[in-house]
């Protein structure tokens, strides 16, 4: 976005000696760069047929829903409840974010036509069977409280075989947002006027990471059916997933998941994708935990919970399970060759993200007791092994000194490979002379 806030100091910074014309230089040559990259200056134009034929081709679809499959966590799998049966009798799809498709998308999104999102609702009933009976009821909206009728949900609940519910939050946003006594917004959709329930994106920020409205009423009366239930958070912020992790049968997190995303749940909650992806935050157990950060190294209690988050950073469950094991070490010239063998050891064949994660044993400044500094997603069969290969570059243990010079000092560094920050799987060290 345009504005004037770099080139309205950037003169008087010049004249000041606070920023050199050789970085002026750097900086223009790096966005030139990456327009000759992109062929800007040969075809400065957007074609617009060309551009109707690859926007939402199918190859971008497909693009799509790979992305969202990919980053969707799977946090907890009771009695591996899930993958679900395709033929199943009868399944309710509950929530605010159940059939929303702005809900979906995230920040700063134009107008859609709706036929162009796949909402949850839609990507389940396009994947079960034709006698599956599918039953949807919203339950309540993410902030506004009007609408609430938990009572329908709990009866369709209570006629099903199984209840996915999709709750968490919203960034739609519209530029004639106009709020309402209830606390939520009316944005645009293709002419017409409905809620948005935005909580989160720019220029928003929460107290407290509850959801809101009525989520978790909903959520405790559906628990409360016995019913197996599957909970689904589309979020763009950490929030409270306490009630979800005591009492819901399995637990996924699919943040935003984009235009396909009904389509990627789908795949994950009925066995045709096996899921592998992994947090890139901590789960806090609550607000006062905050900040947390997996690189804090082990922290005391508090008087009444553990510090410990509720999910830590890089975790995320699979349909299979896999073994690690021979370690190698090796230093070379510039850089440093770590392997481990990788073995599915589950009935399904799987990805597997291996996280290589560092300490600089002896460092002369306070530095982060772990750091990630690789990982690598392989993909398994079942029974196979498989070796991981990681490469750690001497730039990857540089710090900067007292003098704020950024080096590698020598000395020992402890290796550990794991499948998240708290689960280490191998450990082994190096030397750098």
């Amino acid at each position: 976005l345009g504005g004037n806030a770099y080139g309205r100091n950037l003169k008087a910074a010049l004249e000041e000696g606070l920023v050199a014309m050789e970085d002026i230089d750097t900086a223009v040559a790096n966005i030139l760069k990456l327009k000759f990259e992109m062929g800007l200056f040969e075809n400065p134009y957007v074609d617009p047929a060309q551009a109707y034929k690859q926007v939402r081709s199918e190859s971008h679809k497909q693009l799509a829903r790979q992305v969202a499959r990919e980053g969707i966590v799977l946090l907890k799998n009771s009695d591996n409840i899930l993958p679900l049966d395709k033929n199943i009798s009868s399944v309710a799809v509950i929530g605010p974010n159940a059939d929303n498709i702005y809900n979906q998308l995230g920040d700063y999104t134009a107008p859609q036509e709706r036929s162009n999102i796949v909402t949850v609702l839609n990507g389940i009933k396009r994947a079960v069977g034709n006698n599956t009976a599918v039953r949807y009821a919203k339950g309540c909206n993410i902030r506004d409280t009007t609408e609430t009728n938990i009572a329908e949900a709990v009866a369709i609940a209570n006629k099903s075989d199984a209840v996915i519910l999709v709750v968490g939050g919203s960034s739609a946003r519209d530029f004639n947002t106009e709020y309402i006594d209830t606390g939520a917004a009316t944005v645009s959709d293709v002419g017409n006027e409905i809620l948005s329930d935005m909580e989160s994106g720019e220029g928003y920020d929460r107290s407290s990471l509850n959801l809101l409205g009525d989520q978790e009423e909903l959520m405790s009366a559906l628990a409360d059916t016995d019913k197996p239930l599957i909970v689904i958070y589309i979020q763009g912020r950490p929030l409270d997933m306490n009630m979800a992790s005591e009492r819901a049968d399995a637990l996924l997190t699919a943040w935003y998941p984009g235009q396909e995303g009904g389509n990627a749940l789908a795949d994950i909650l009925f066995g045709d994708y096996n899921p592998s992806g992994r947090l890139p935050i901590s789960v806090p157990r609550s607000v006062g935990q905050l900040p947390i950060y997996y690189s804090l190294g082990r922290q005391a209690n508090y008087v009444e919970e553990s510090s410990s988050p509720l999910y830590p950073f890089g975790y995320g469950l699979s349909y299979s399970e896999f073994e690690y094991s021979n370690l190698s070490v090796a230093v070379e010239k510039e850089s440093v060759k770590i392997g481990c063998n990788v073995t599915n050891t589950g009935d399904n064949d799987g990805e597997e993200v291996v996280q290589l994660y560092l300490r600089d044993n002896f460092s002369s400044v306070s530095i982060a007791p772990i750091q990630l500094k690789s990982f690598d997603k392989i993909s398994i069969k079942v029974g196979e092994t498989k070796r991981a290969e990681l490469t750690l570059q001497f730039d990857d243990l540089t710090l900067y000194n007292i003098d704020m010079q950024r080096v590698v000092e020598p000395g020992e560094f402890t290796v550990m490979i794991g499948a998240s920050s708290n689960d280490i799987k191998l450990k082994g060290s190096f030397v750098i002379e």
